[in-house]
C-alpha cells in the first residue's frame, strides 16, 4: 500500500460541499488506470475546508468506489481530539491506512507534534504515514524526530517533501533517512516535479497530485527505467512550470474544470481555479502534452 503510485485526487466541490459524482467520477479513472493507492483528504483533497461529517461522508464513497484498491485516508486537524475522531471514522469506514500532517495554528514545537503522533498510533490500529509537508505545515522536522515517531507502533511510511534535483544529493538524502528508519518503513516523495529524481534515488513510493487527475502518465513515470522516468517527467515541464507559478491544488481544480470533470468553482471559497490568460495558458499546456 505504501509502495509504488498513490494518487491524491481533489475533492471537487458544488455549492460548497463535496460532489459525490464529480468525485466518485475521479476515484473510477484510478480504479481503471490500476493505480496502487488512493490518497484522499489530503492537501489536494482539501481536507482543511470540509467538516468531520463530510469528511467521513468522502470516505465512505471513496471507498465503495475504489473496489478494494487502498484507500488512505488524510486525518490531519487543528486538534488532537479532532486528529483521534477523523481517524475512528476513517477506521470504521473501512479505510487502509492514514495520513497526518502537522496541522496548527500556532507554531508547534518538536515535543508537540511528536505527542501528536505517539497519541494517534496509541489509539488507531491503522498504518500511518506521516506527511511532512512544510510549505503548507510552517513545521520543519528534524531527523532526530523523524527517527523517534518511526519507533512509534503503526508508522508505516513517510511523505519525504521533493529532495535536491542534483541525482547524487537525493540518494545521500533518501540513503541518510533509510539508515534512521527501521526497515519496514517506506519513504515516498512528493512535489511532483521532483518524483523521477526520488524515485530514481531509492523512494518506495510517489505521493502523486497528478496521479490523482492524470494516473496514466504518473504511471509510467512511476515504472518507467531510471532514465526514462527523468525523460517522462522533464516532458511535463510545462505543468510542472505552472504548479510553481499557481499552486498544484488551483492547476488540478482548473484542469479537472477544463476536463468537464469537475463543475465550476469545485474549490472551497476563498480559494480560486485558474482564471483569464492563466486558465488559457494552463488549457493550452494540456492539450500540447496530450492531456486534455
Amino acid at each position: 500500500m505504501f509502495t509504488g503510485l498513490s494518487a491524491f485526487p481533489l475533492t471537487p466541490l458544488r455549492d460548497g460541499l463535496p460532489d459525490q459524482a464529480a468525485f466518485v467520477g475521479l476515484i473510477a479513472r484510478l480504479r481503471r488506470a490500476g493505480v496502487d493507492s488512493i490518497s484522499i483528504l489530503g492537501s489536494t483533497g482539501c481536507a482543511p475546508y470540509l467538516s468531520q461529517q463530510k469528511r467521513a461522508e468522502v470516505t465512505r464513497w471513496a471507498i465503495a468506489a475504489a473496489e478494494g484498491i487502498p484507500v488512505i485516508v488524510g486525518i490531519s486537524a487543528l486538534s488532537t481530539r479532532e486528529v483521534v475522531q477523523l481517524a475512528r471514522d476513517a477506521e470504521q469506514a473501512g479505510a487502509s491506512g492514514v495520513l497526518l500532517a502537522p496541522f496548527s495554528y500556532q507554531p508547534l514545537t518538536e515535543e508537540e507534534v511528536f505527542h501528536l503522533y505517539e497519541t494517534v498510533t496509541h489509539q488507531s490500529s491503522l498504518p500511518l504515514c506521516v506527511y511532512d509537508n512544510p510549505r503548507v505545515t510552517r513545521f520543519e522536522f528534524s531527523d532526530a524526530l523523524y527517527a523517534r515517531i518511526a519507533e512509534l507502533p503503526g508508522v508505516a511510511s513517510f511523505k519525504i517533501p521533493g529532495g535536491p534535483a542534483n541525482p547524487n544529493a537525493a540518494r545521500e538524502r533518501v540513503e541518510k533517512l533509510r539508515a534512521l528508519l527501521p526497515a519496514h518503513i517506506t519513504q515516498g516523495v512528493s512535489g511532483d516535479a521532483c518524483a523521477a529524481t526520488g524515485l530514481n534515488a531509492g523512494c518506495d513510493a510517489w505521493y502523486s497530485v497528478i496521479g490523482g487527475l492524470f494516473p496514466d502518465q504518473a504511471l509510467e513515470i512511476t515504472r518507467a527505467e531510471p532514465p526514462g522516468a527523468i525523460a517522462l517527467s522533464e516532458r511535463l515541464t510545462p505543468l510542472w512550470a505552472l504548479f510553481t507559478r499557481f499552486g498544484s491544488l488551483r492547476c488540478i481544480a482548473s484542469a479537472a474544470e477544463i476536463l468537464g470533470l469537475a463543475a465550476p468553482p469545485c474549490l472551497p471559497a476563498p480559494l480560486r481555479a485558474l482564471e483569464g490568460e492563466a486558465r488559457q495558458e494552463l488549457a493550452e499546456v494540456l492539450k500540447r502534452l496530450g492531456l486534455a
